[in-house]
């Protein structure tokens, strides 16, 4: 009896093949510890929101990229037009045998004057160049736009004397938007563009020749967090107000005109985001006849800068 207590005793201190009996090992006092606060839906990978926010980085990835490298402007009229707002371009390429007109001989003589270089190359080359595009034989290089910092911005305001007055852009990703607002925002006296640095259009060829060349005229950053931005504008003394269909006050009730002021337009589809809007002092929406749809960004914002301009006319603080 003696013995088998013994060994009854010796399989209780070095365990059975069900494992361990005496002790834990601190595994259930590990088990209890806490393992911290579940992490965001974008973080955790396998979730759905990780992959889409990895998918858009690699889109914005891809686009800088492409950013870095020159563009193409294709086509008789398009190269024309941009030779004439004065689109700095680098290099006119004109097709082998191509039949001539008078906007080809605009185009050469633009560039000629201009001082760009015009280089005759086979049709093949240019159909690469142009990734097939059509061309009509012309194609003008441009090269990639050289953006600001956000403190150029506010300097430039600064050295004008005048009230400043941005255009900050929340998500807008056509480039003919983009060009558009830039457009009106030289016309109208701002003093610089504001792009955030993912989700957005940049500035392209199709941009650039949309602006009409104002882009050459005035300075357009990129902040890398937008919200962040803004909130410095903010503390800086800049009132935010953003353009939205459900605006707080219409447009002919903005008193904020006058201030120094920075005008948020937000994205072609969802408007402003959660975050930026929140950040903004006010809202404002333009009033519209029953039935028709709201005005894109680039229209929306010609017609609010008008009458932030006009309202500034009339107080003057222009």
């Amino acid at each position: 009896m003696a013995g088998n207590s013994r060994r009854q005793g010796a399989i209780r201190k070095t365990g059975t093949k069900k494992g361990a009996v005496v002790g834990s090992g601190g595994q259930r006092r590990k088990a209890l510890e806490g393992k911290g606060p579940t992490p965001k839906a974008e973080d955790r990978p396998g979730h759905k929101a990780y992959r889409s926010n990895n998918a858009a980085t690699k889109r914005d990835q891809a686009r800088q990229k492409k950013a870095d490298k020159p563009e193409l402007i294709a086509g008789r009229n398009p190269v024309v037009e941009a030779l004439r707002a004065d689109v700095p371009a680098t290099a006119l390429y004109v097709a082998l045998n191509i039949e001539i007109d008078d906007r080809v001989n605009d185009a050469v003589r633009l560039a000629g004057d201009k001082g760009i270089s015009i280089l005759e190359i086979p049709r093949e080359e240019l159909d690469r160049k142009t990734n097939r595009a059509v061309h009509q034989g012309l194609g003008l290089q441009v090269p990639p736009f050289e953006y600001a910092h956000p403190d150029d911005l506010m300097a430039a305001a600064r050295n004008s004397g005048e009230v400043p007055l941005f255009v900050a852009l929340d998500g807008v990703t056509d480039p003919r938007n983009l060009g558009a607002v830039i457009r009106s925002a030289a016309a109208f006296g701002a003093h610089g563009v504001l792009l955030p640095e993912r989700r957005s259009a940049g500035m392209t060829a199709v941009a650039w020749r949309t602006s009409a060349g104002t882009a050459a005229k005035l300075p357009i950053a990129v902040a890398t967090n937008l919200t962040r931005q803004l909130k410095a504008w903010a503390n800086d003394g800049l009132m935010l107000v953003g353009l939205d269909a459900d605006g707080s006050v219409d447009i002919d009730e903005l008193e904020l005109a006058a201030d120094p002021l920075v005008i948020v337009l937000g994205s072609e589809g969802r408007g402003l985001s959660r975050l930026v809007r929140e950040t903004c002092d006010a809202t404002v929406s333009i009033p519209m006849a029953a039935g028709v749809e709201s005005l894109n960004a680039s229209v929306a914002a010609g017609v609010l800068l008008a009458e932030v301009a006009r309202r500034r006319r009339l107080a003057g603080r222009i």
